[in-house]
């Protein structure tokens, strides 16, 4: 076990404690701790930490400025994104080894032989596929959005429209592919367009739920430049639904976020959403 790994655990005991004394007004047991902590964060619905990087824990080796409040520039990090993030190359190794050695015993209980030619080297090709799958875990906002935040005076809505992504299913880990549409109105700053595409892709490259994974492009957007409003859109297929389960080809989830103006005003969200939906007039002749 890493000191990274330690210091994170010895964190989110400080946090936990905190949280039920803060919440509570007393500690009761480590168990009633993490129980209150679990419940906290499924009301929250974003993961390790409720709003804004208000309880995220302090560990040692991190601290930039960021447009991100949360001092690793993270947006809610799990419990172990942290030693993902800082991890040496020795213990990436070790990290896919442990997988490769996790997805061979799957192939064993589905009455698969990981021996035979055709799976020798699945194990270790589905480890490395699954790390990246999942890089959101190991991409800083900070790093992402960079220094590309300007200040311009415009304040007409700013949309960068059918962003493709693809994310893995929490639930089933199978995954479920769709377009997302990004809307704000500035307020004395603008976010470089392409920040927009890579702010999605960075919360999609993580095991999510369509619900969340709109909010959070959302916030990260009001929180990286203050806007006047955010809006979100998201229309996905699922393969838990389409493949397995109910098994229905063809169904569409469609989820939304709307903040400050977009919330407050009908006629800004109904702006938003026409011009969204519109045929687009680029190739035309």
């Amino acid at each position: 076990m890493t000191n990274a790994t330690v210091n994170l655990d010895a964190a989110v005991d400080v946090l936990v404690t905190q949280k039920s004394r803060d919440e509570y007004g007393q500690i009761g047991s480590k168990n009633d701790q993490q129980s209150i902590a679990r419940s906290r964060r499924a009301v929250d619905g974003y993961g390790f930490r409720p709003p804004s990087g208000a309880t995220t824990p302090a560990l040692e080796g991190a601290g930039t400025v960021s447009p991100i409040p949360d001092q690793y520039g993270l947006g809610w990090p799990a419990k172990s994104t942290l030693g993902r993030l800082y991890e040496t190359p020795d213990e990436r190794a070790t990290r896919e080894q442990n997988l490769a050695a996790a997805v061979r015993t799957v192939l064993e209980c589905i009455g698969e032989d990981p021996d035979r030619d055709g799976l020798l080297r699945t194990p270790e090709r589905y480890a490395q596929a699954l790390l990246w799958m999942t890089r959101g875990y190991e991409e800083r906002l900070t790093d992402v959005i960079n220094d590309a935040v300007f200040a311009e005076d415009h304040d007409e809505m700013v949309i960068v429209r059918d962003i493709d992504v693809f994310s893995l299913c929490e639930h089933h880990l199978v995954p479920f592919t769709g377009k997302i549409s990004i809307g704000y109105i500035p307020n004395k700053l603008v976010l470089g367009l392409s920040k927009l595409a890579r702010i999605a892709e960075t919360f999609s490259r993580r095991l999510q739920v369509q619900e969340r994974l709109t909010r959070q492009i959302a916030i990260a957007v009001e929180e990286a430049i203050k806007p006047r409003g955010v809006a979100v859109v998201m229309e996905a297929t699922h393969m838990c639904m389409t493949m397995r389960g109910v098994q229905k080809p063809g169904a569409t989830t469609v989820t939304s976020t709307m903040r400050g103006c977009f919330r407050e005003s009908a006629k800004t969200r109904e702006e938003f959403l026409t011009l969204i939906r519109s045929p687009s007039s680029l190739g035309r002749h």
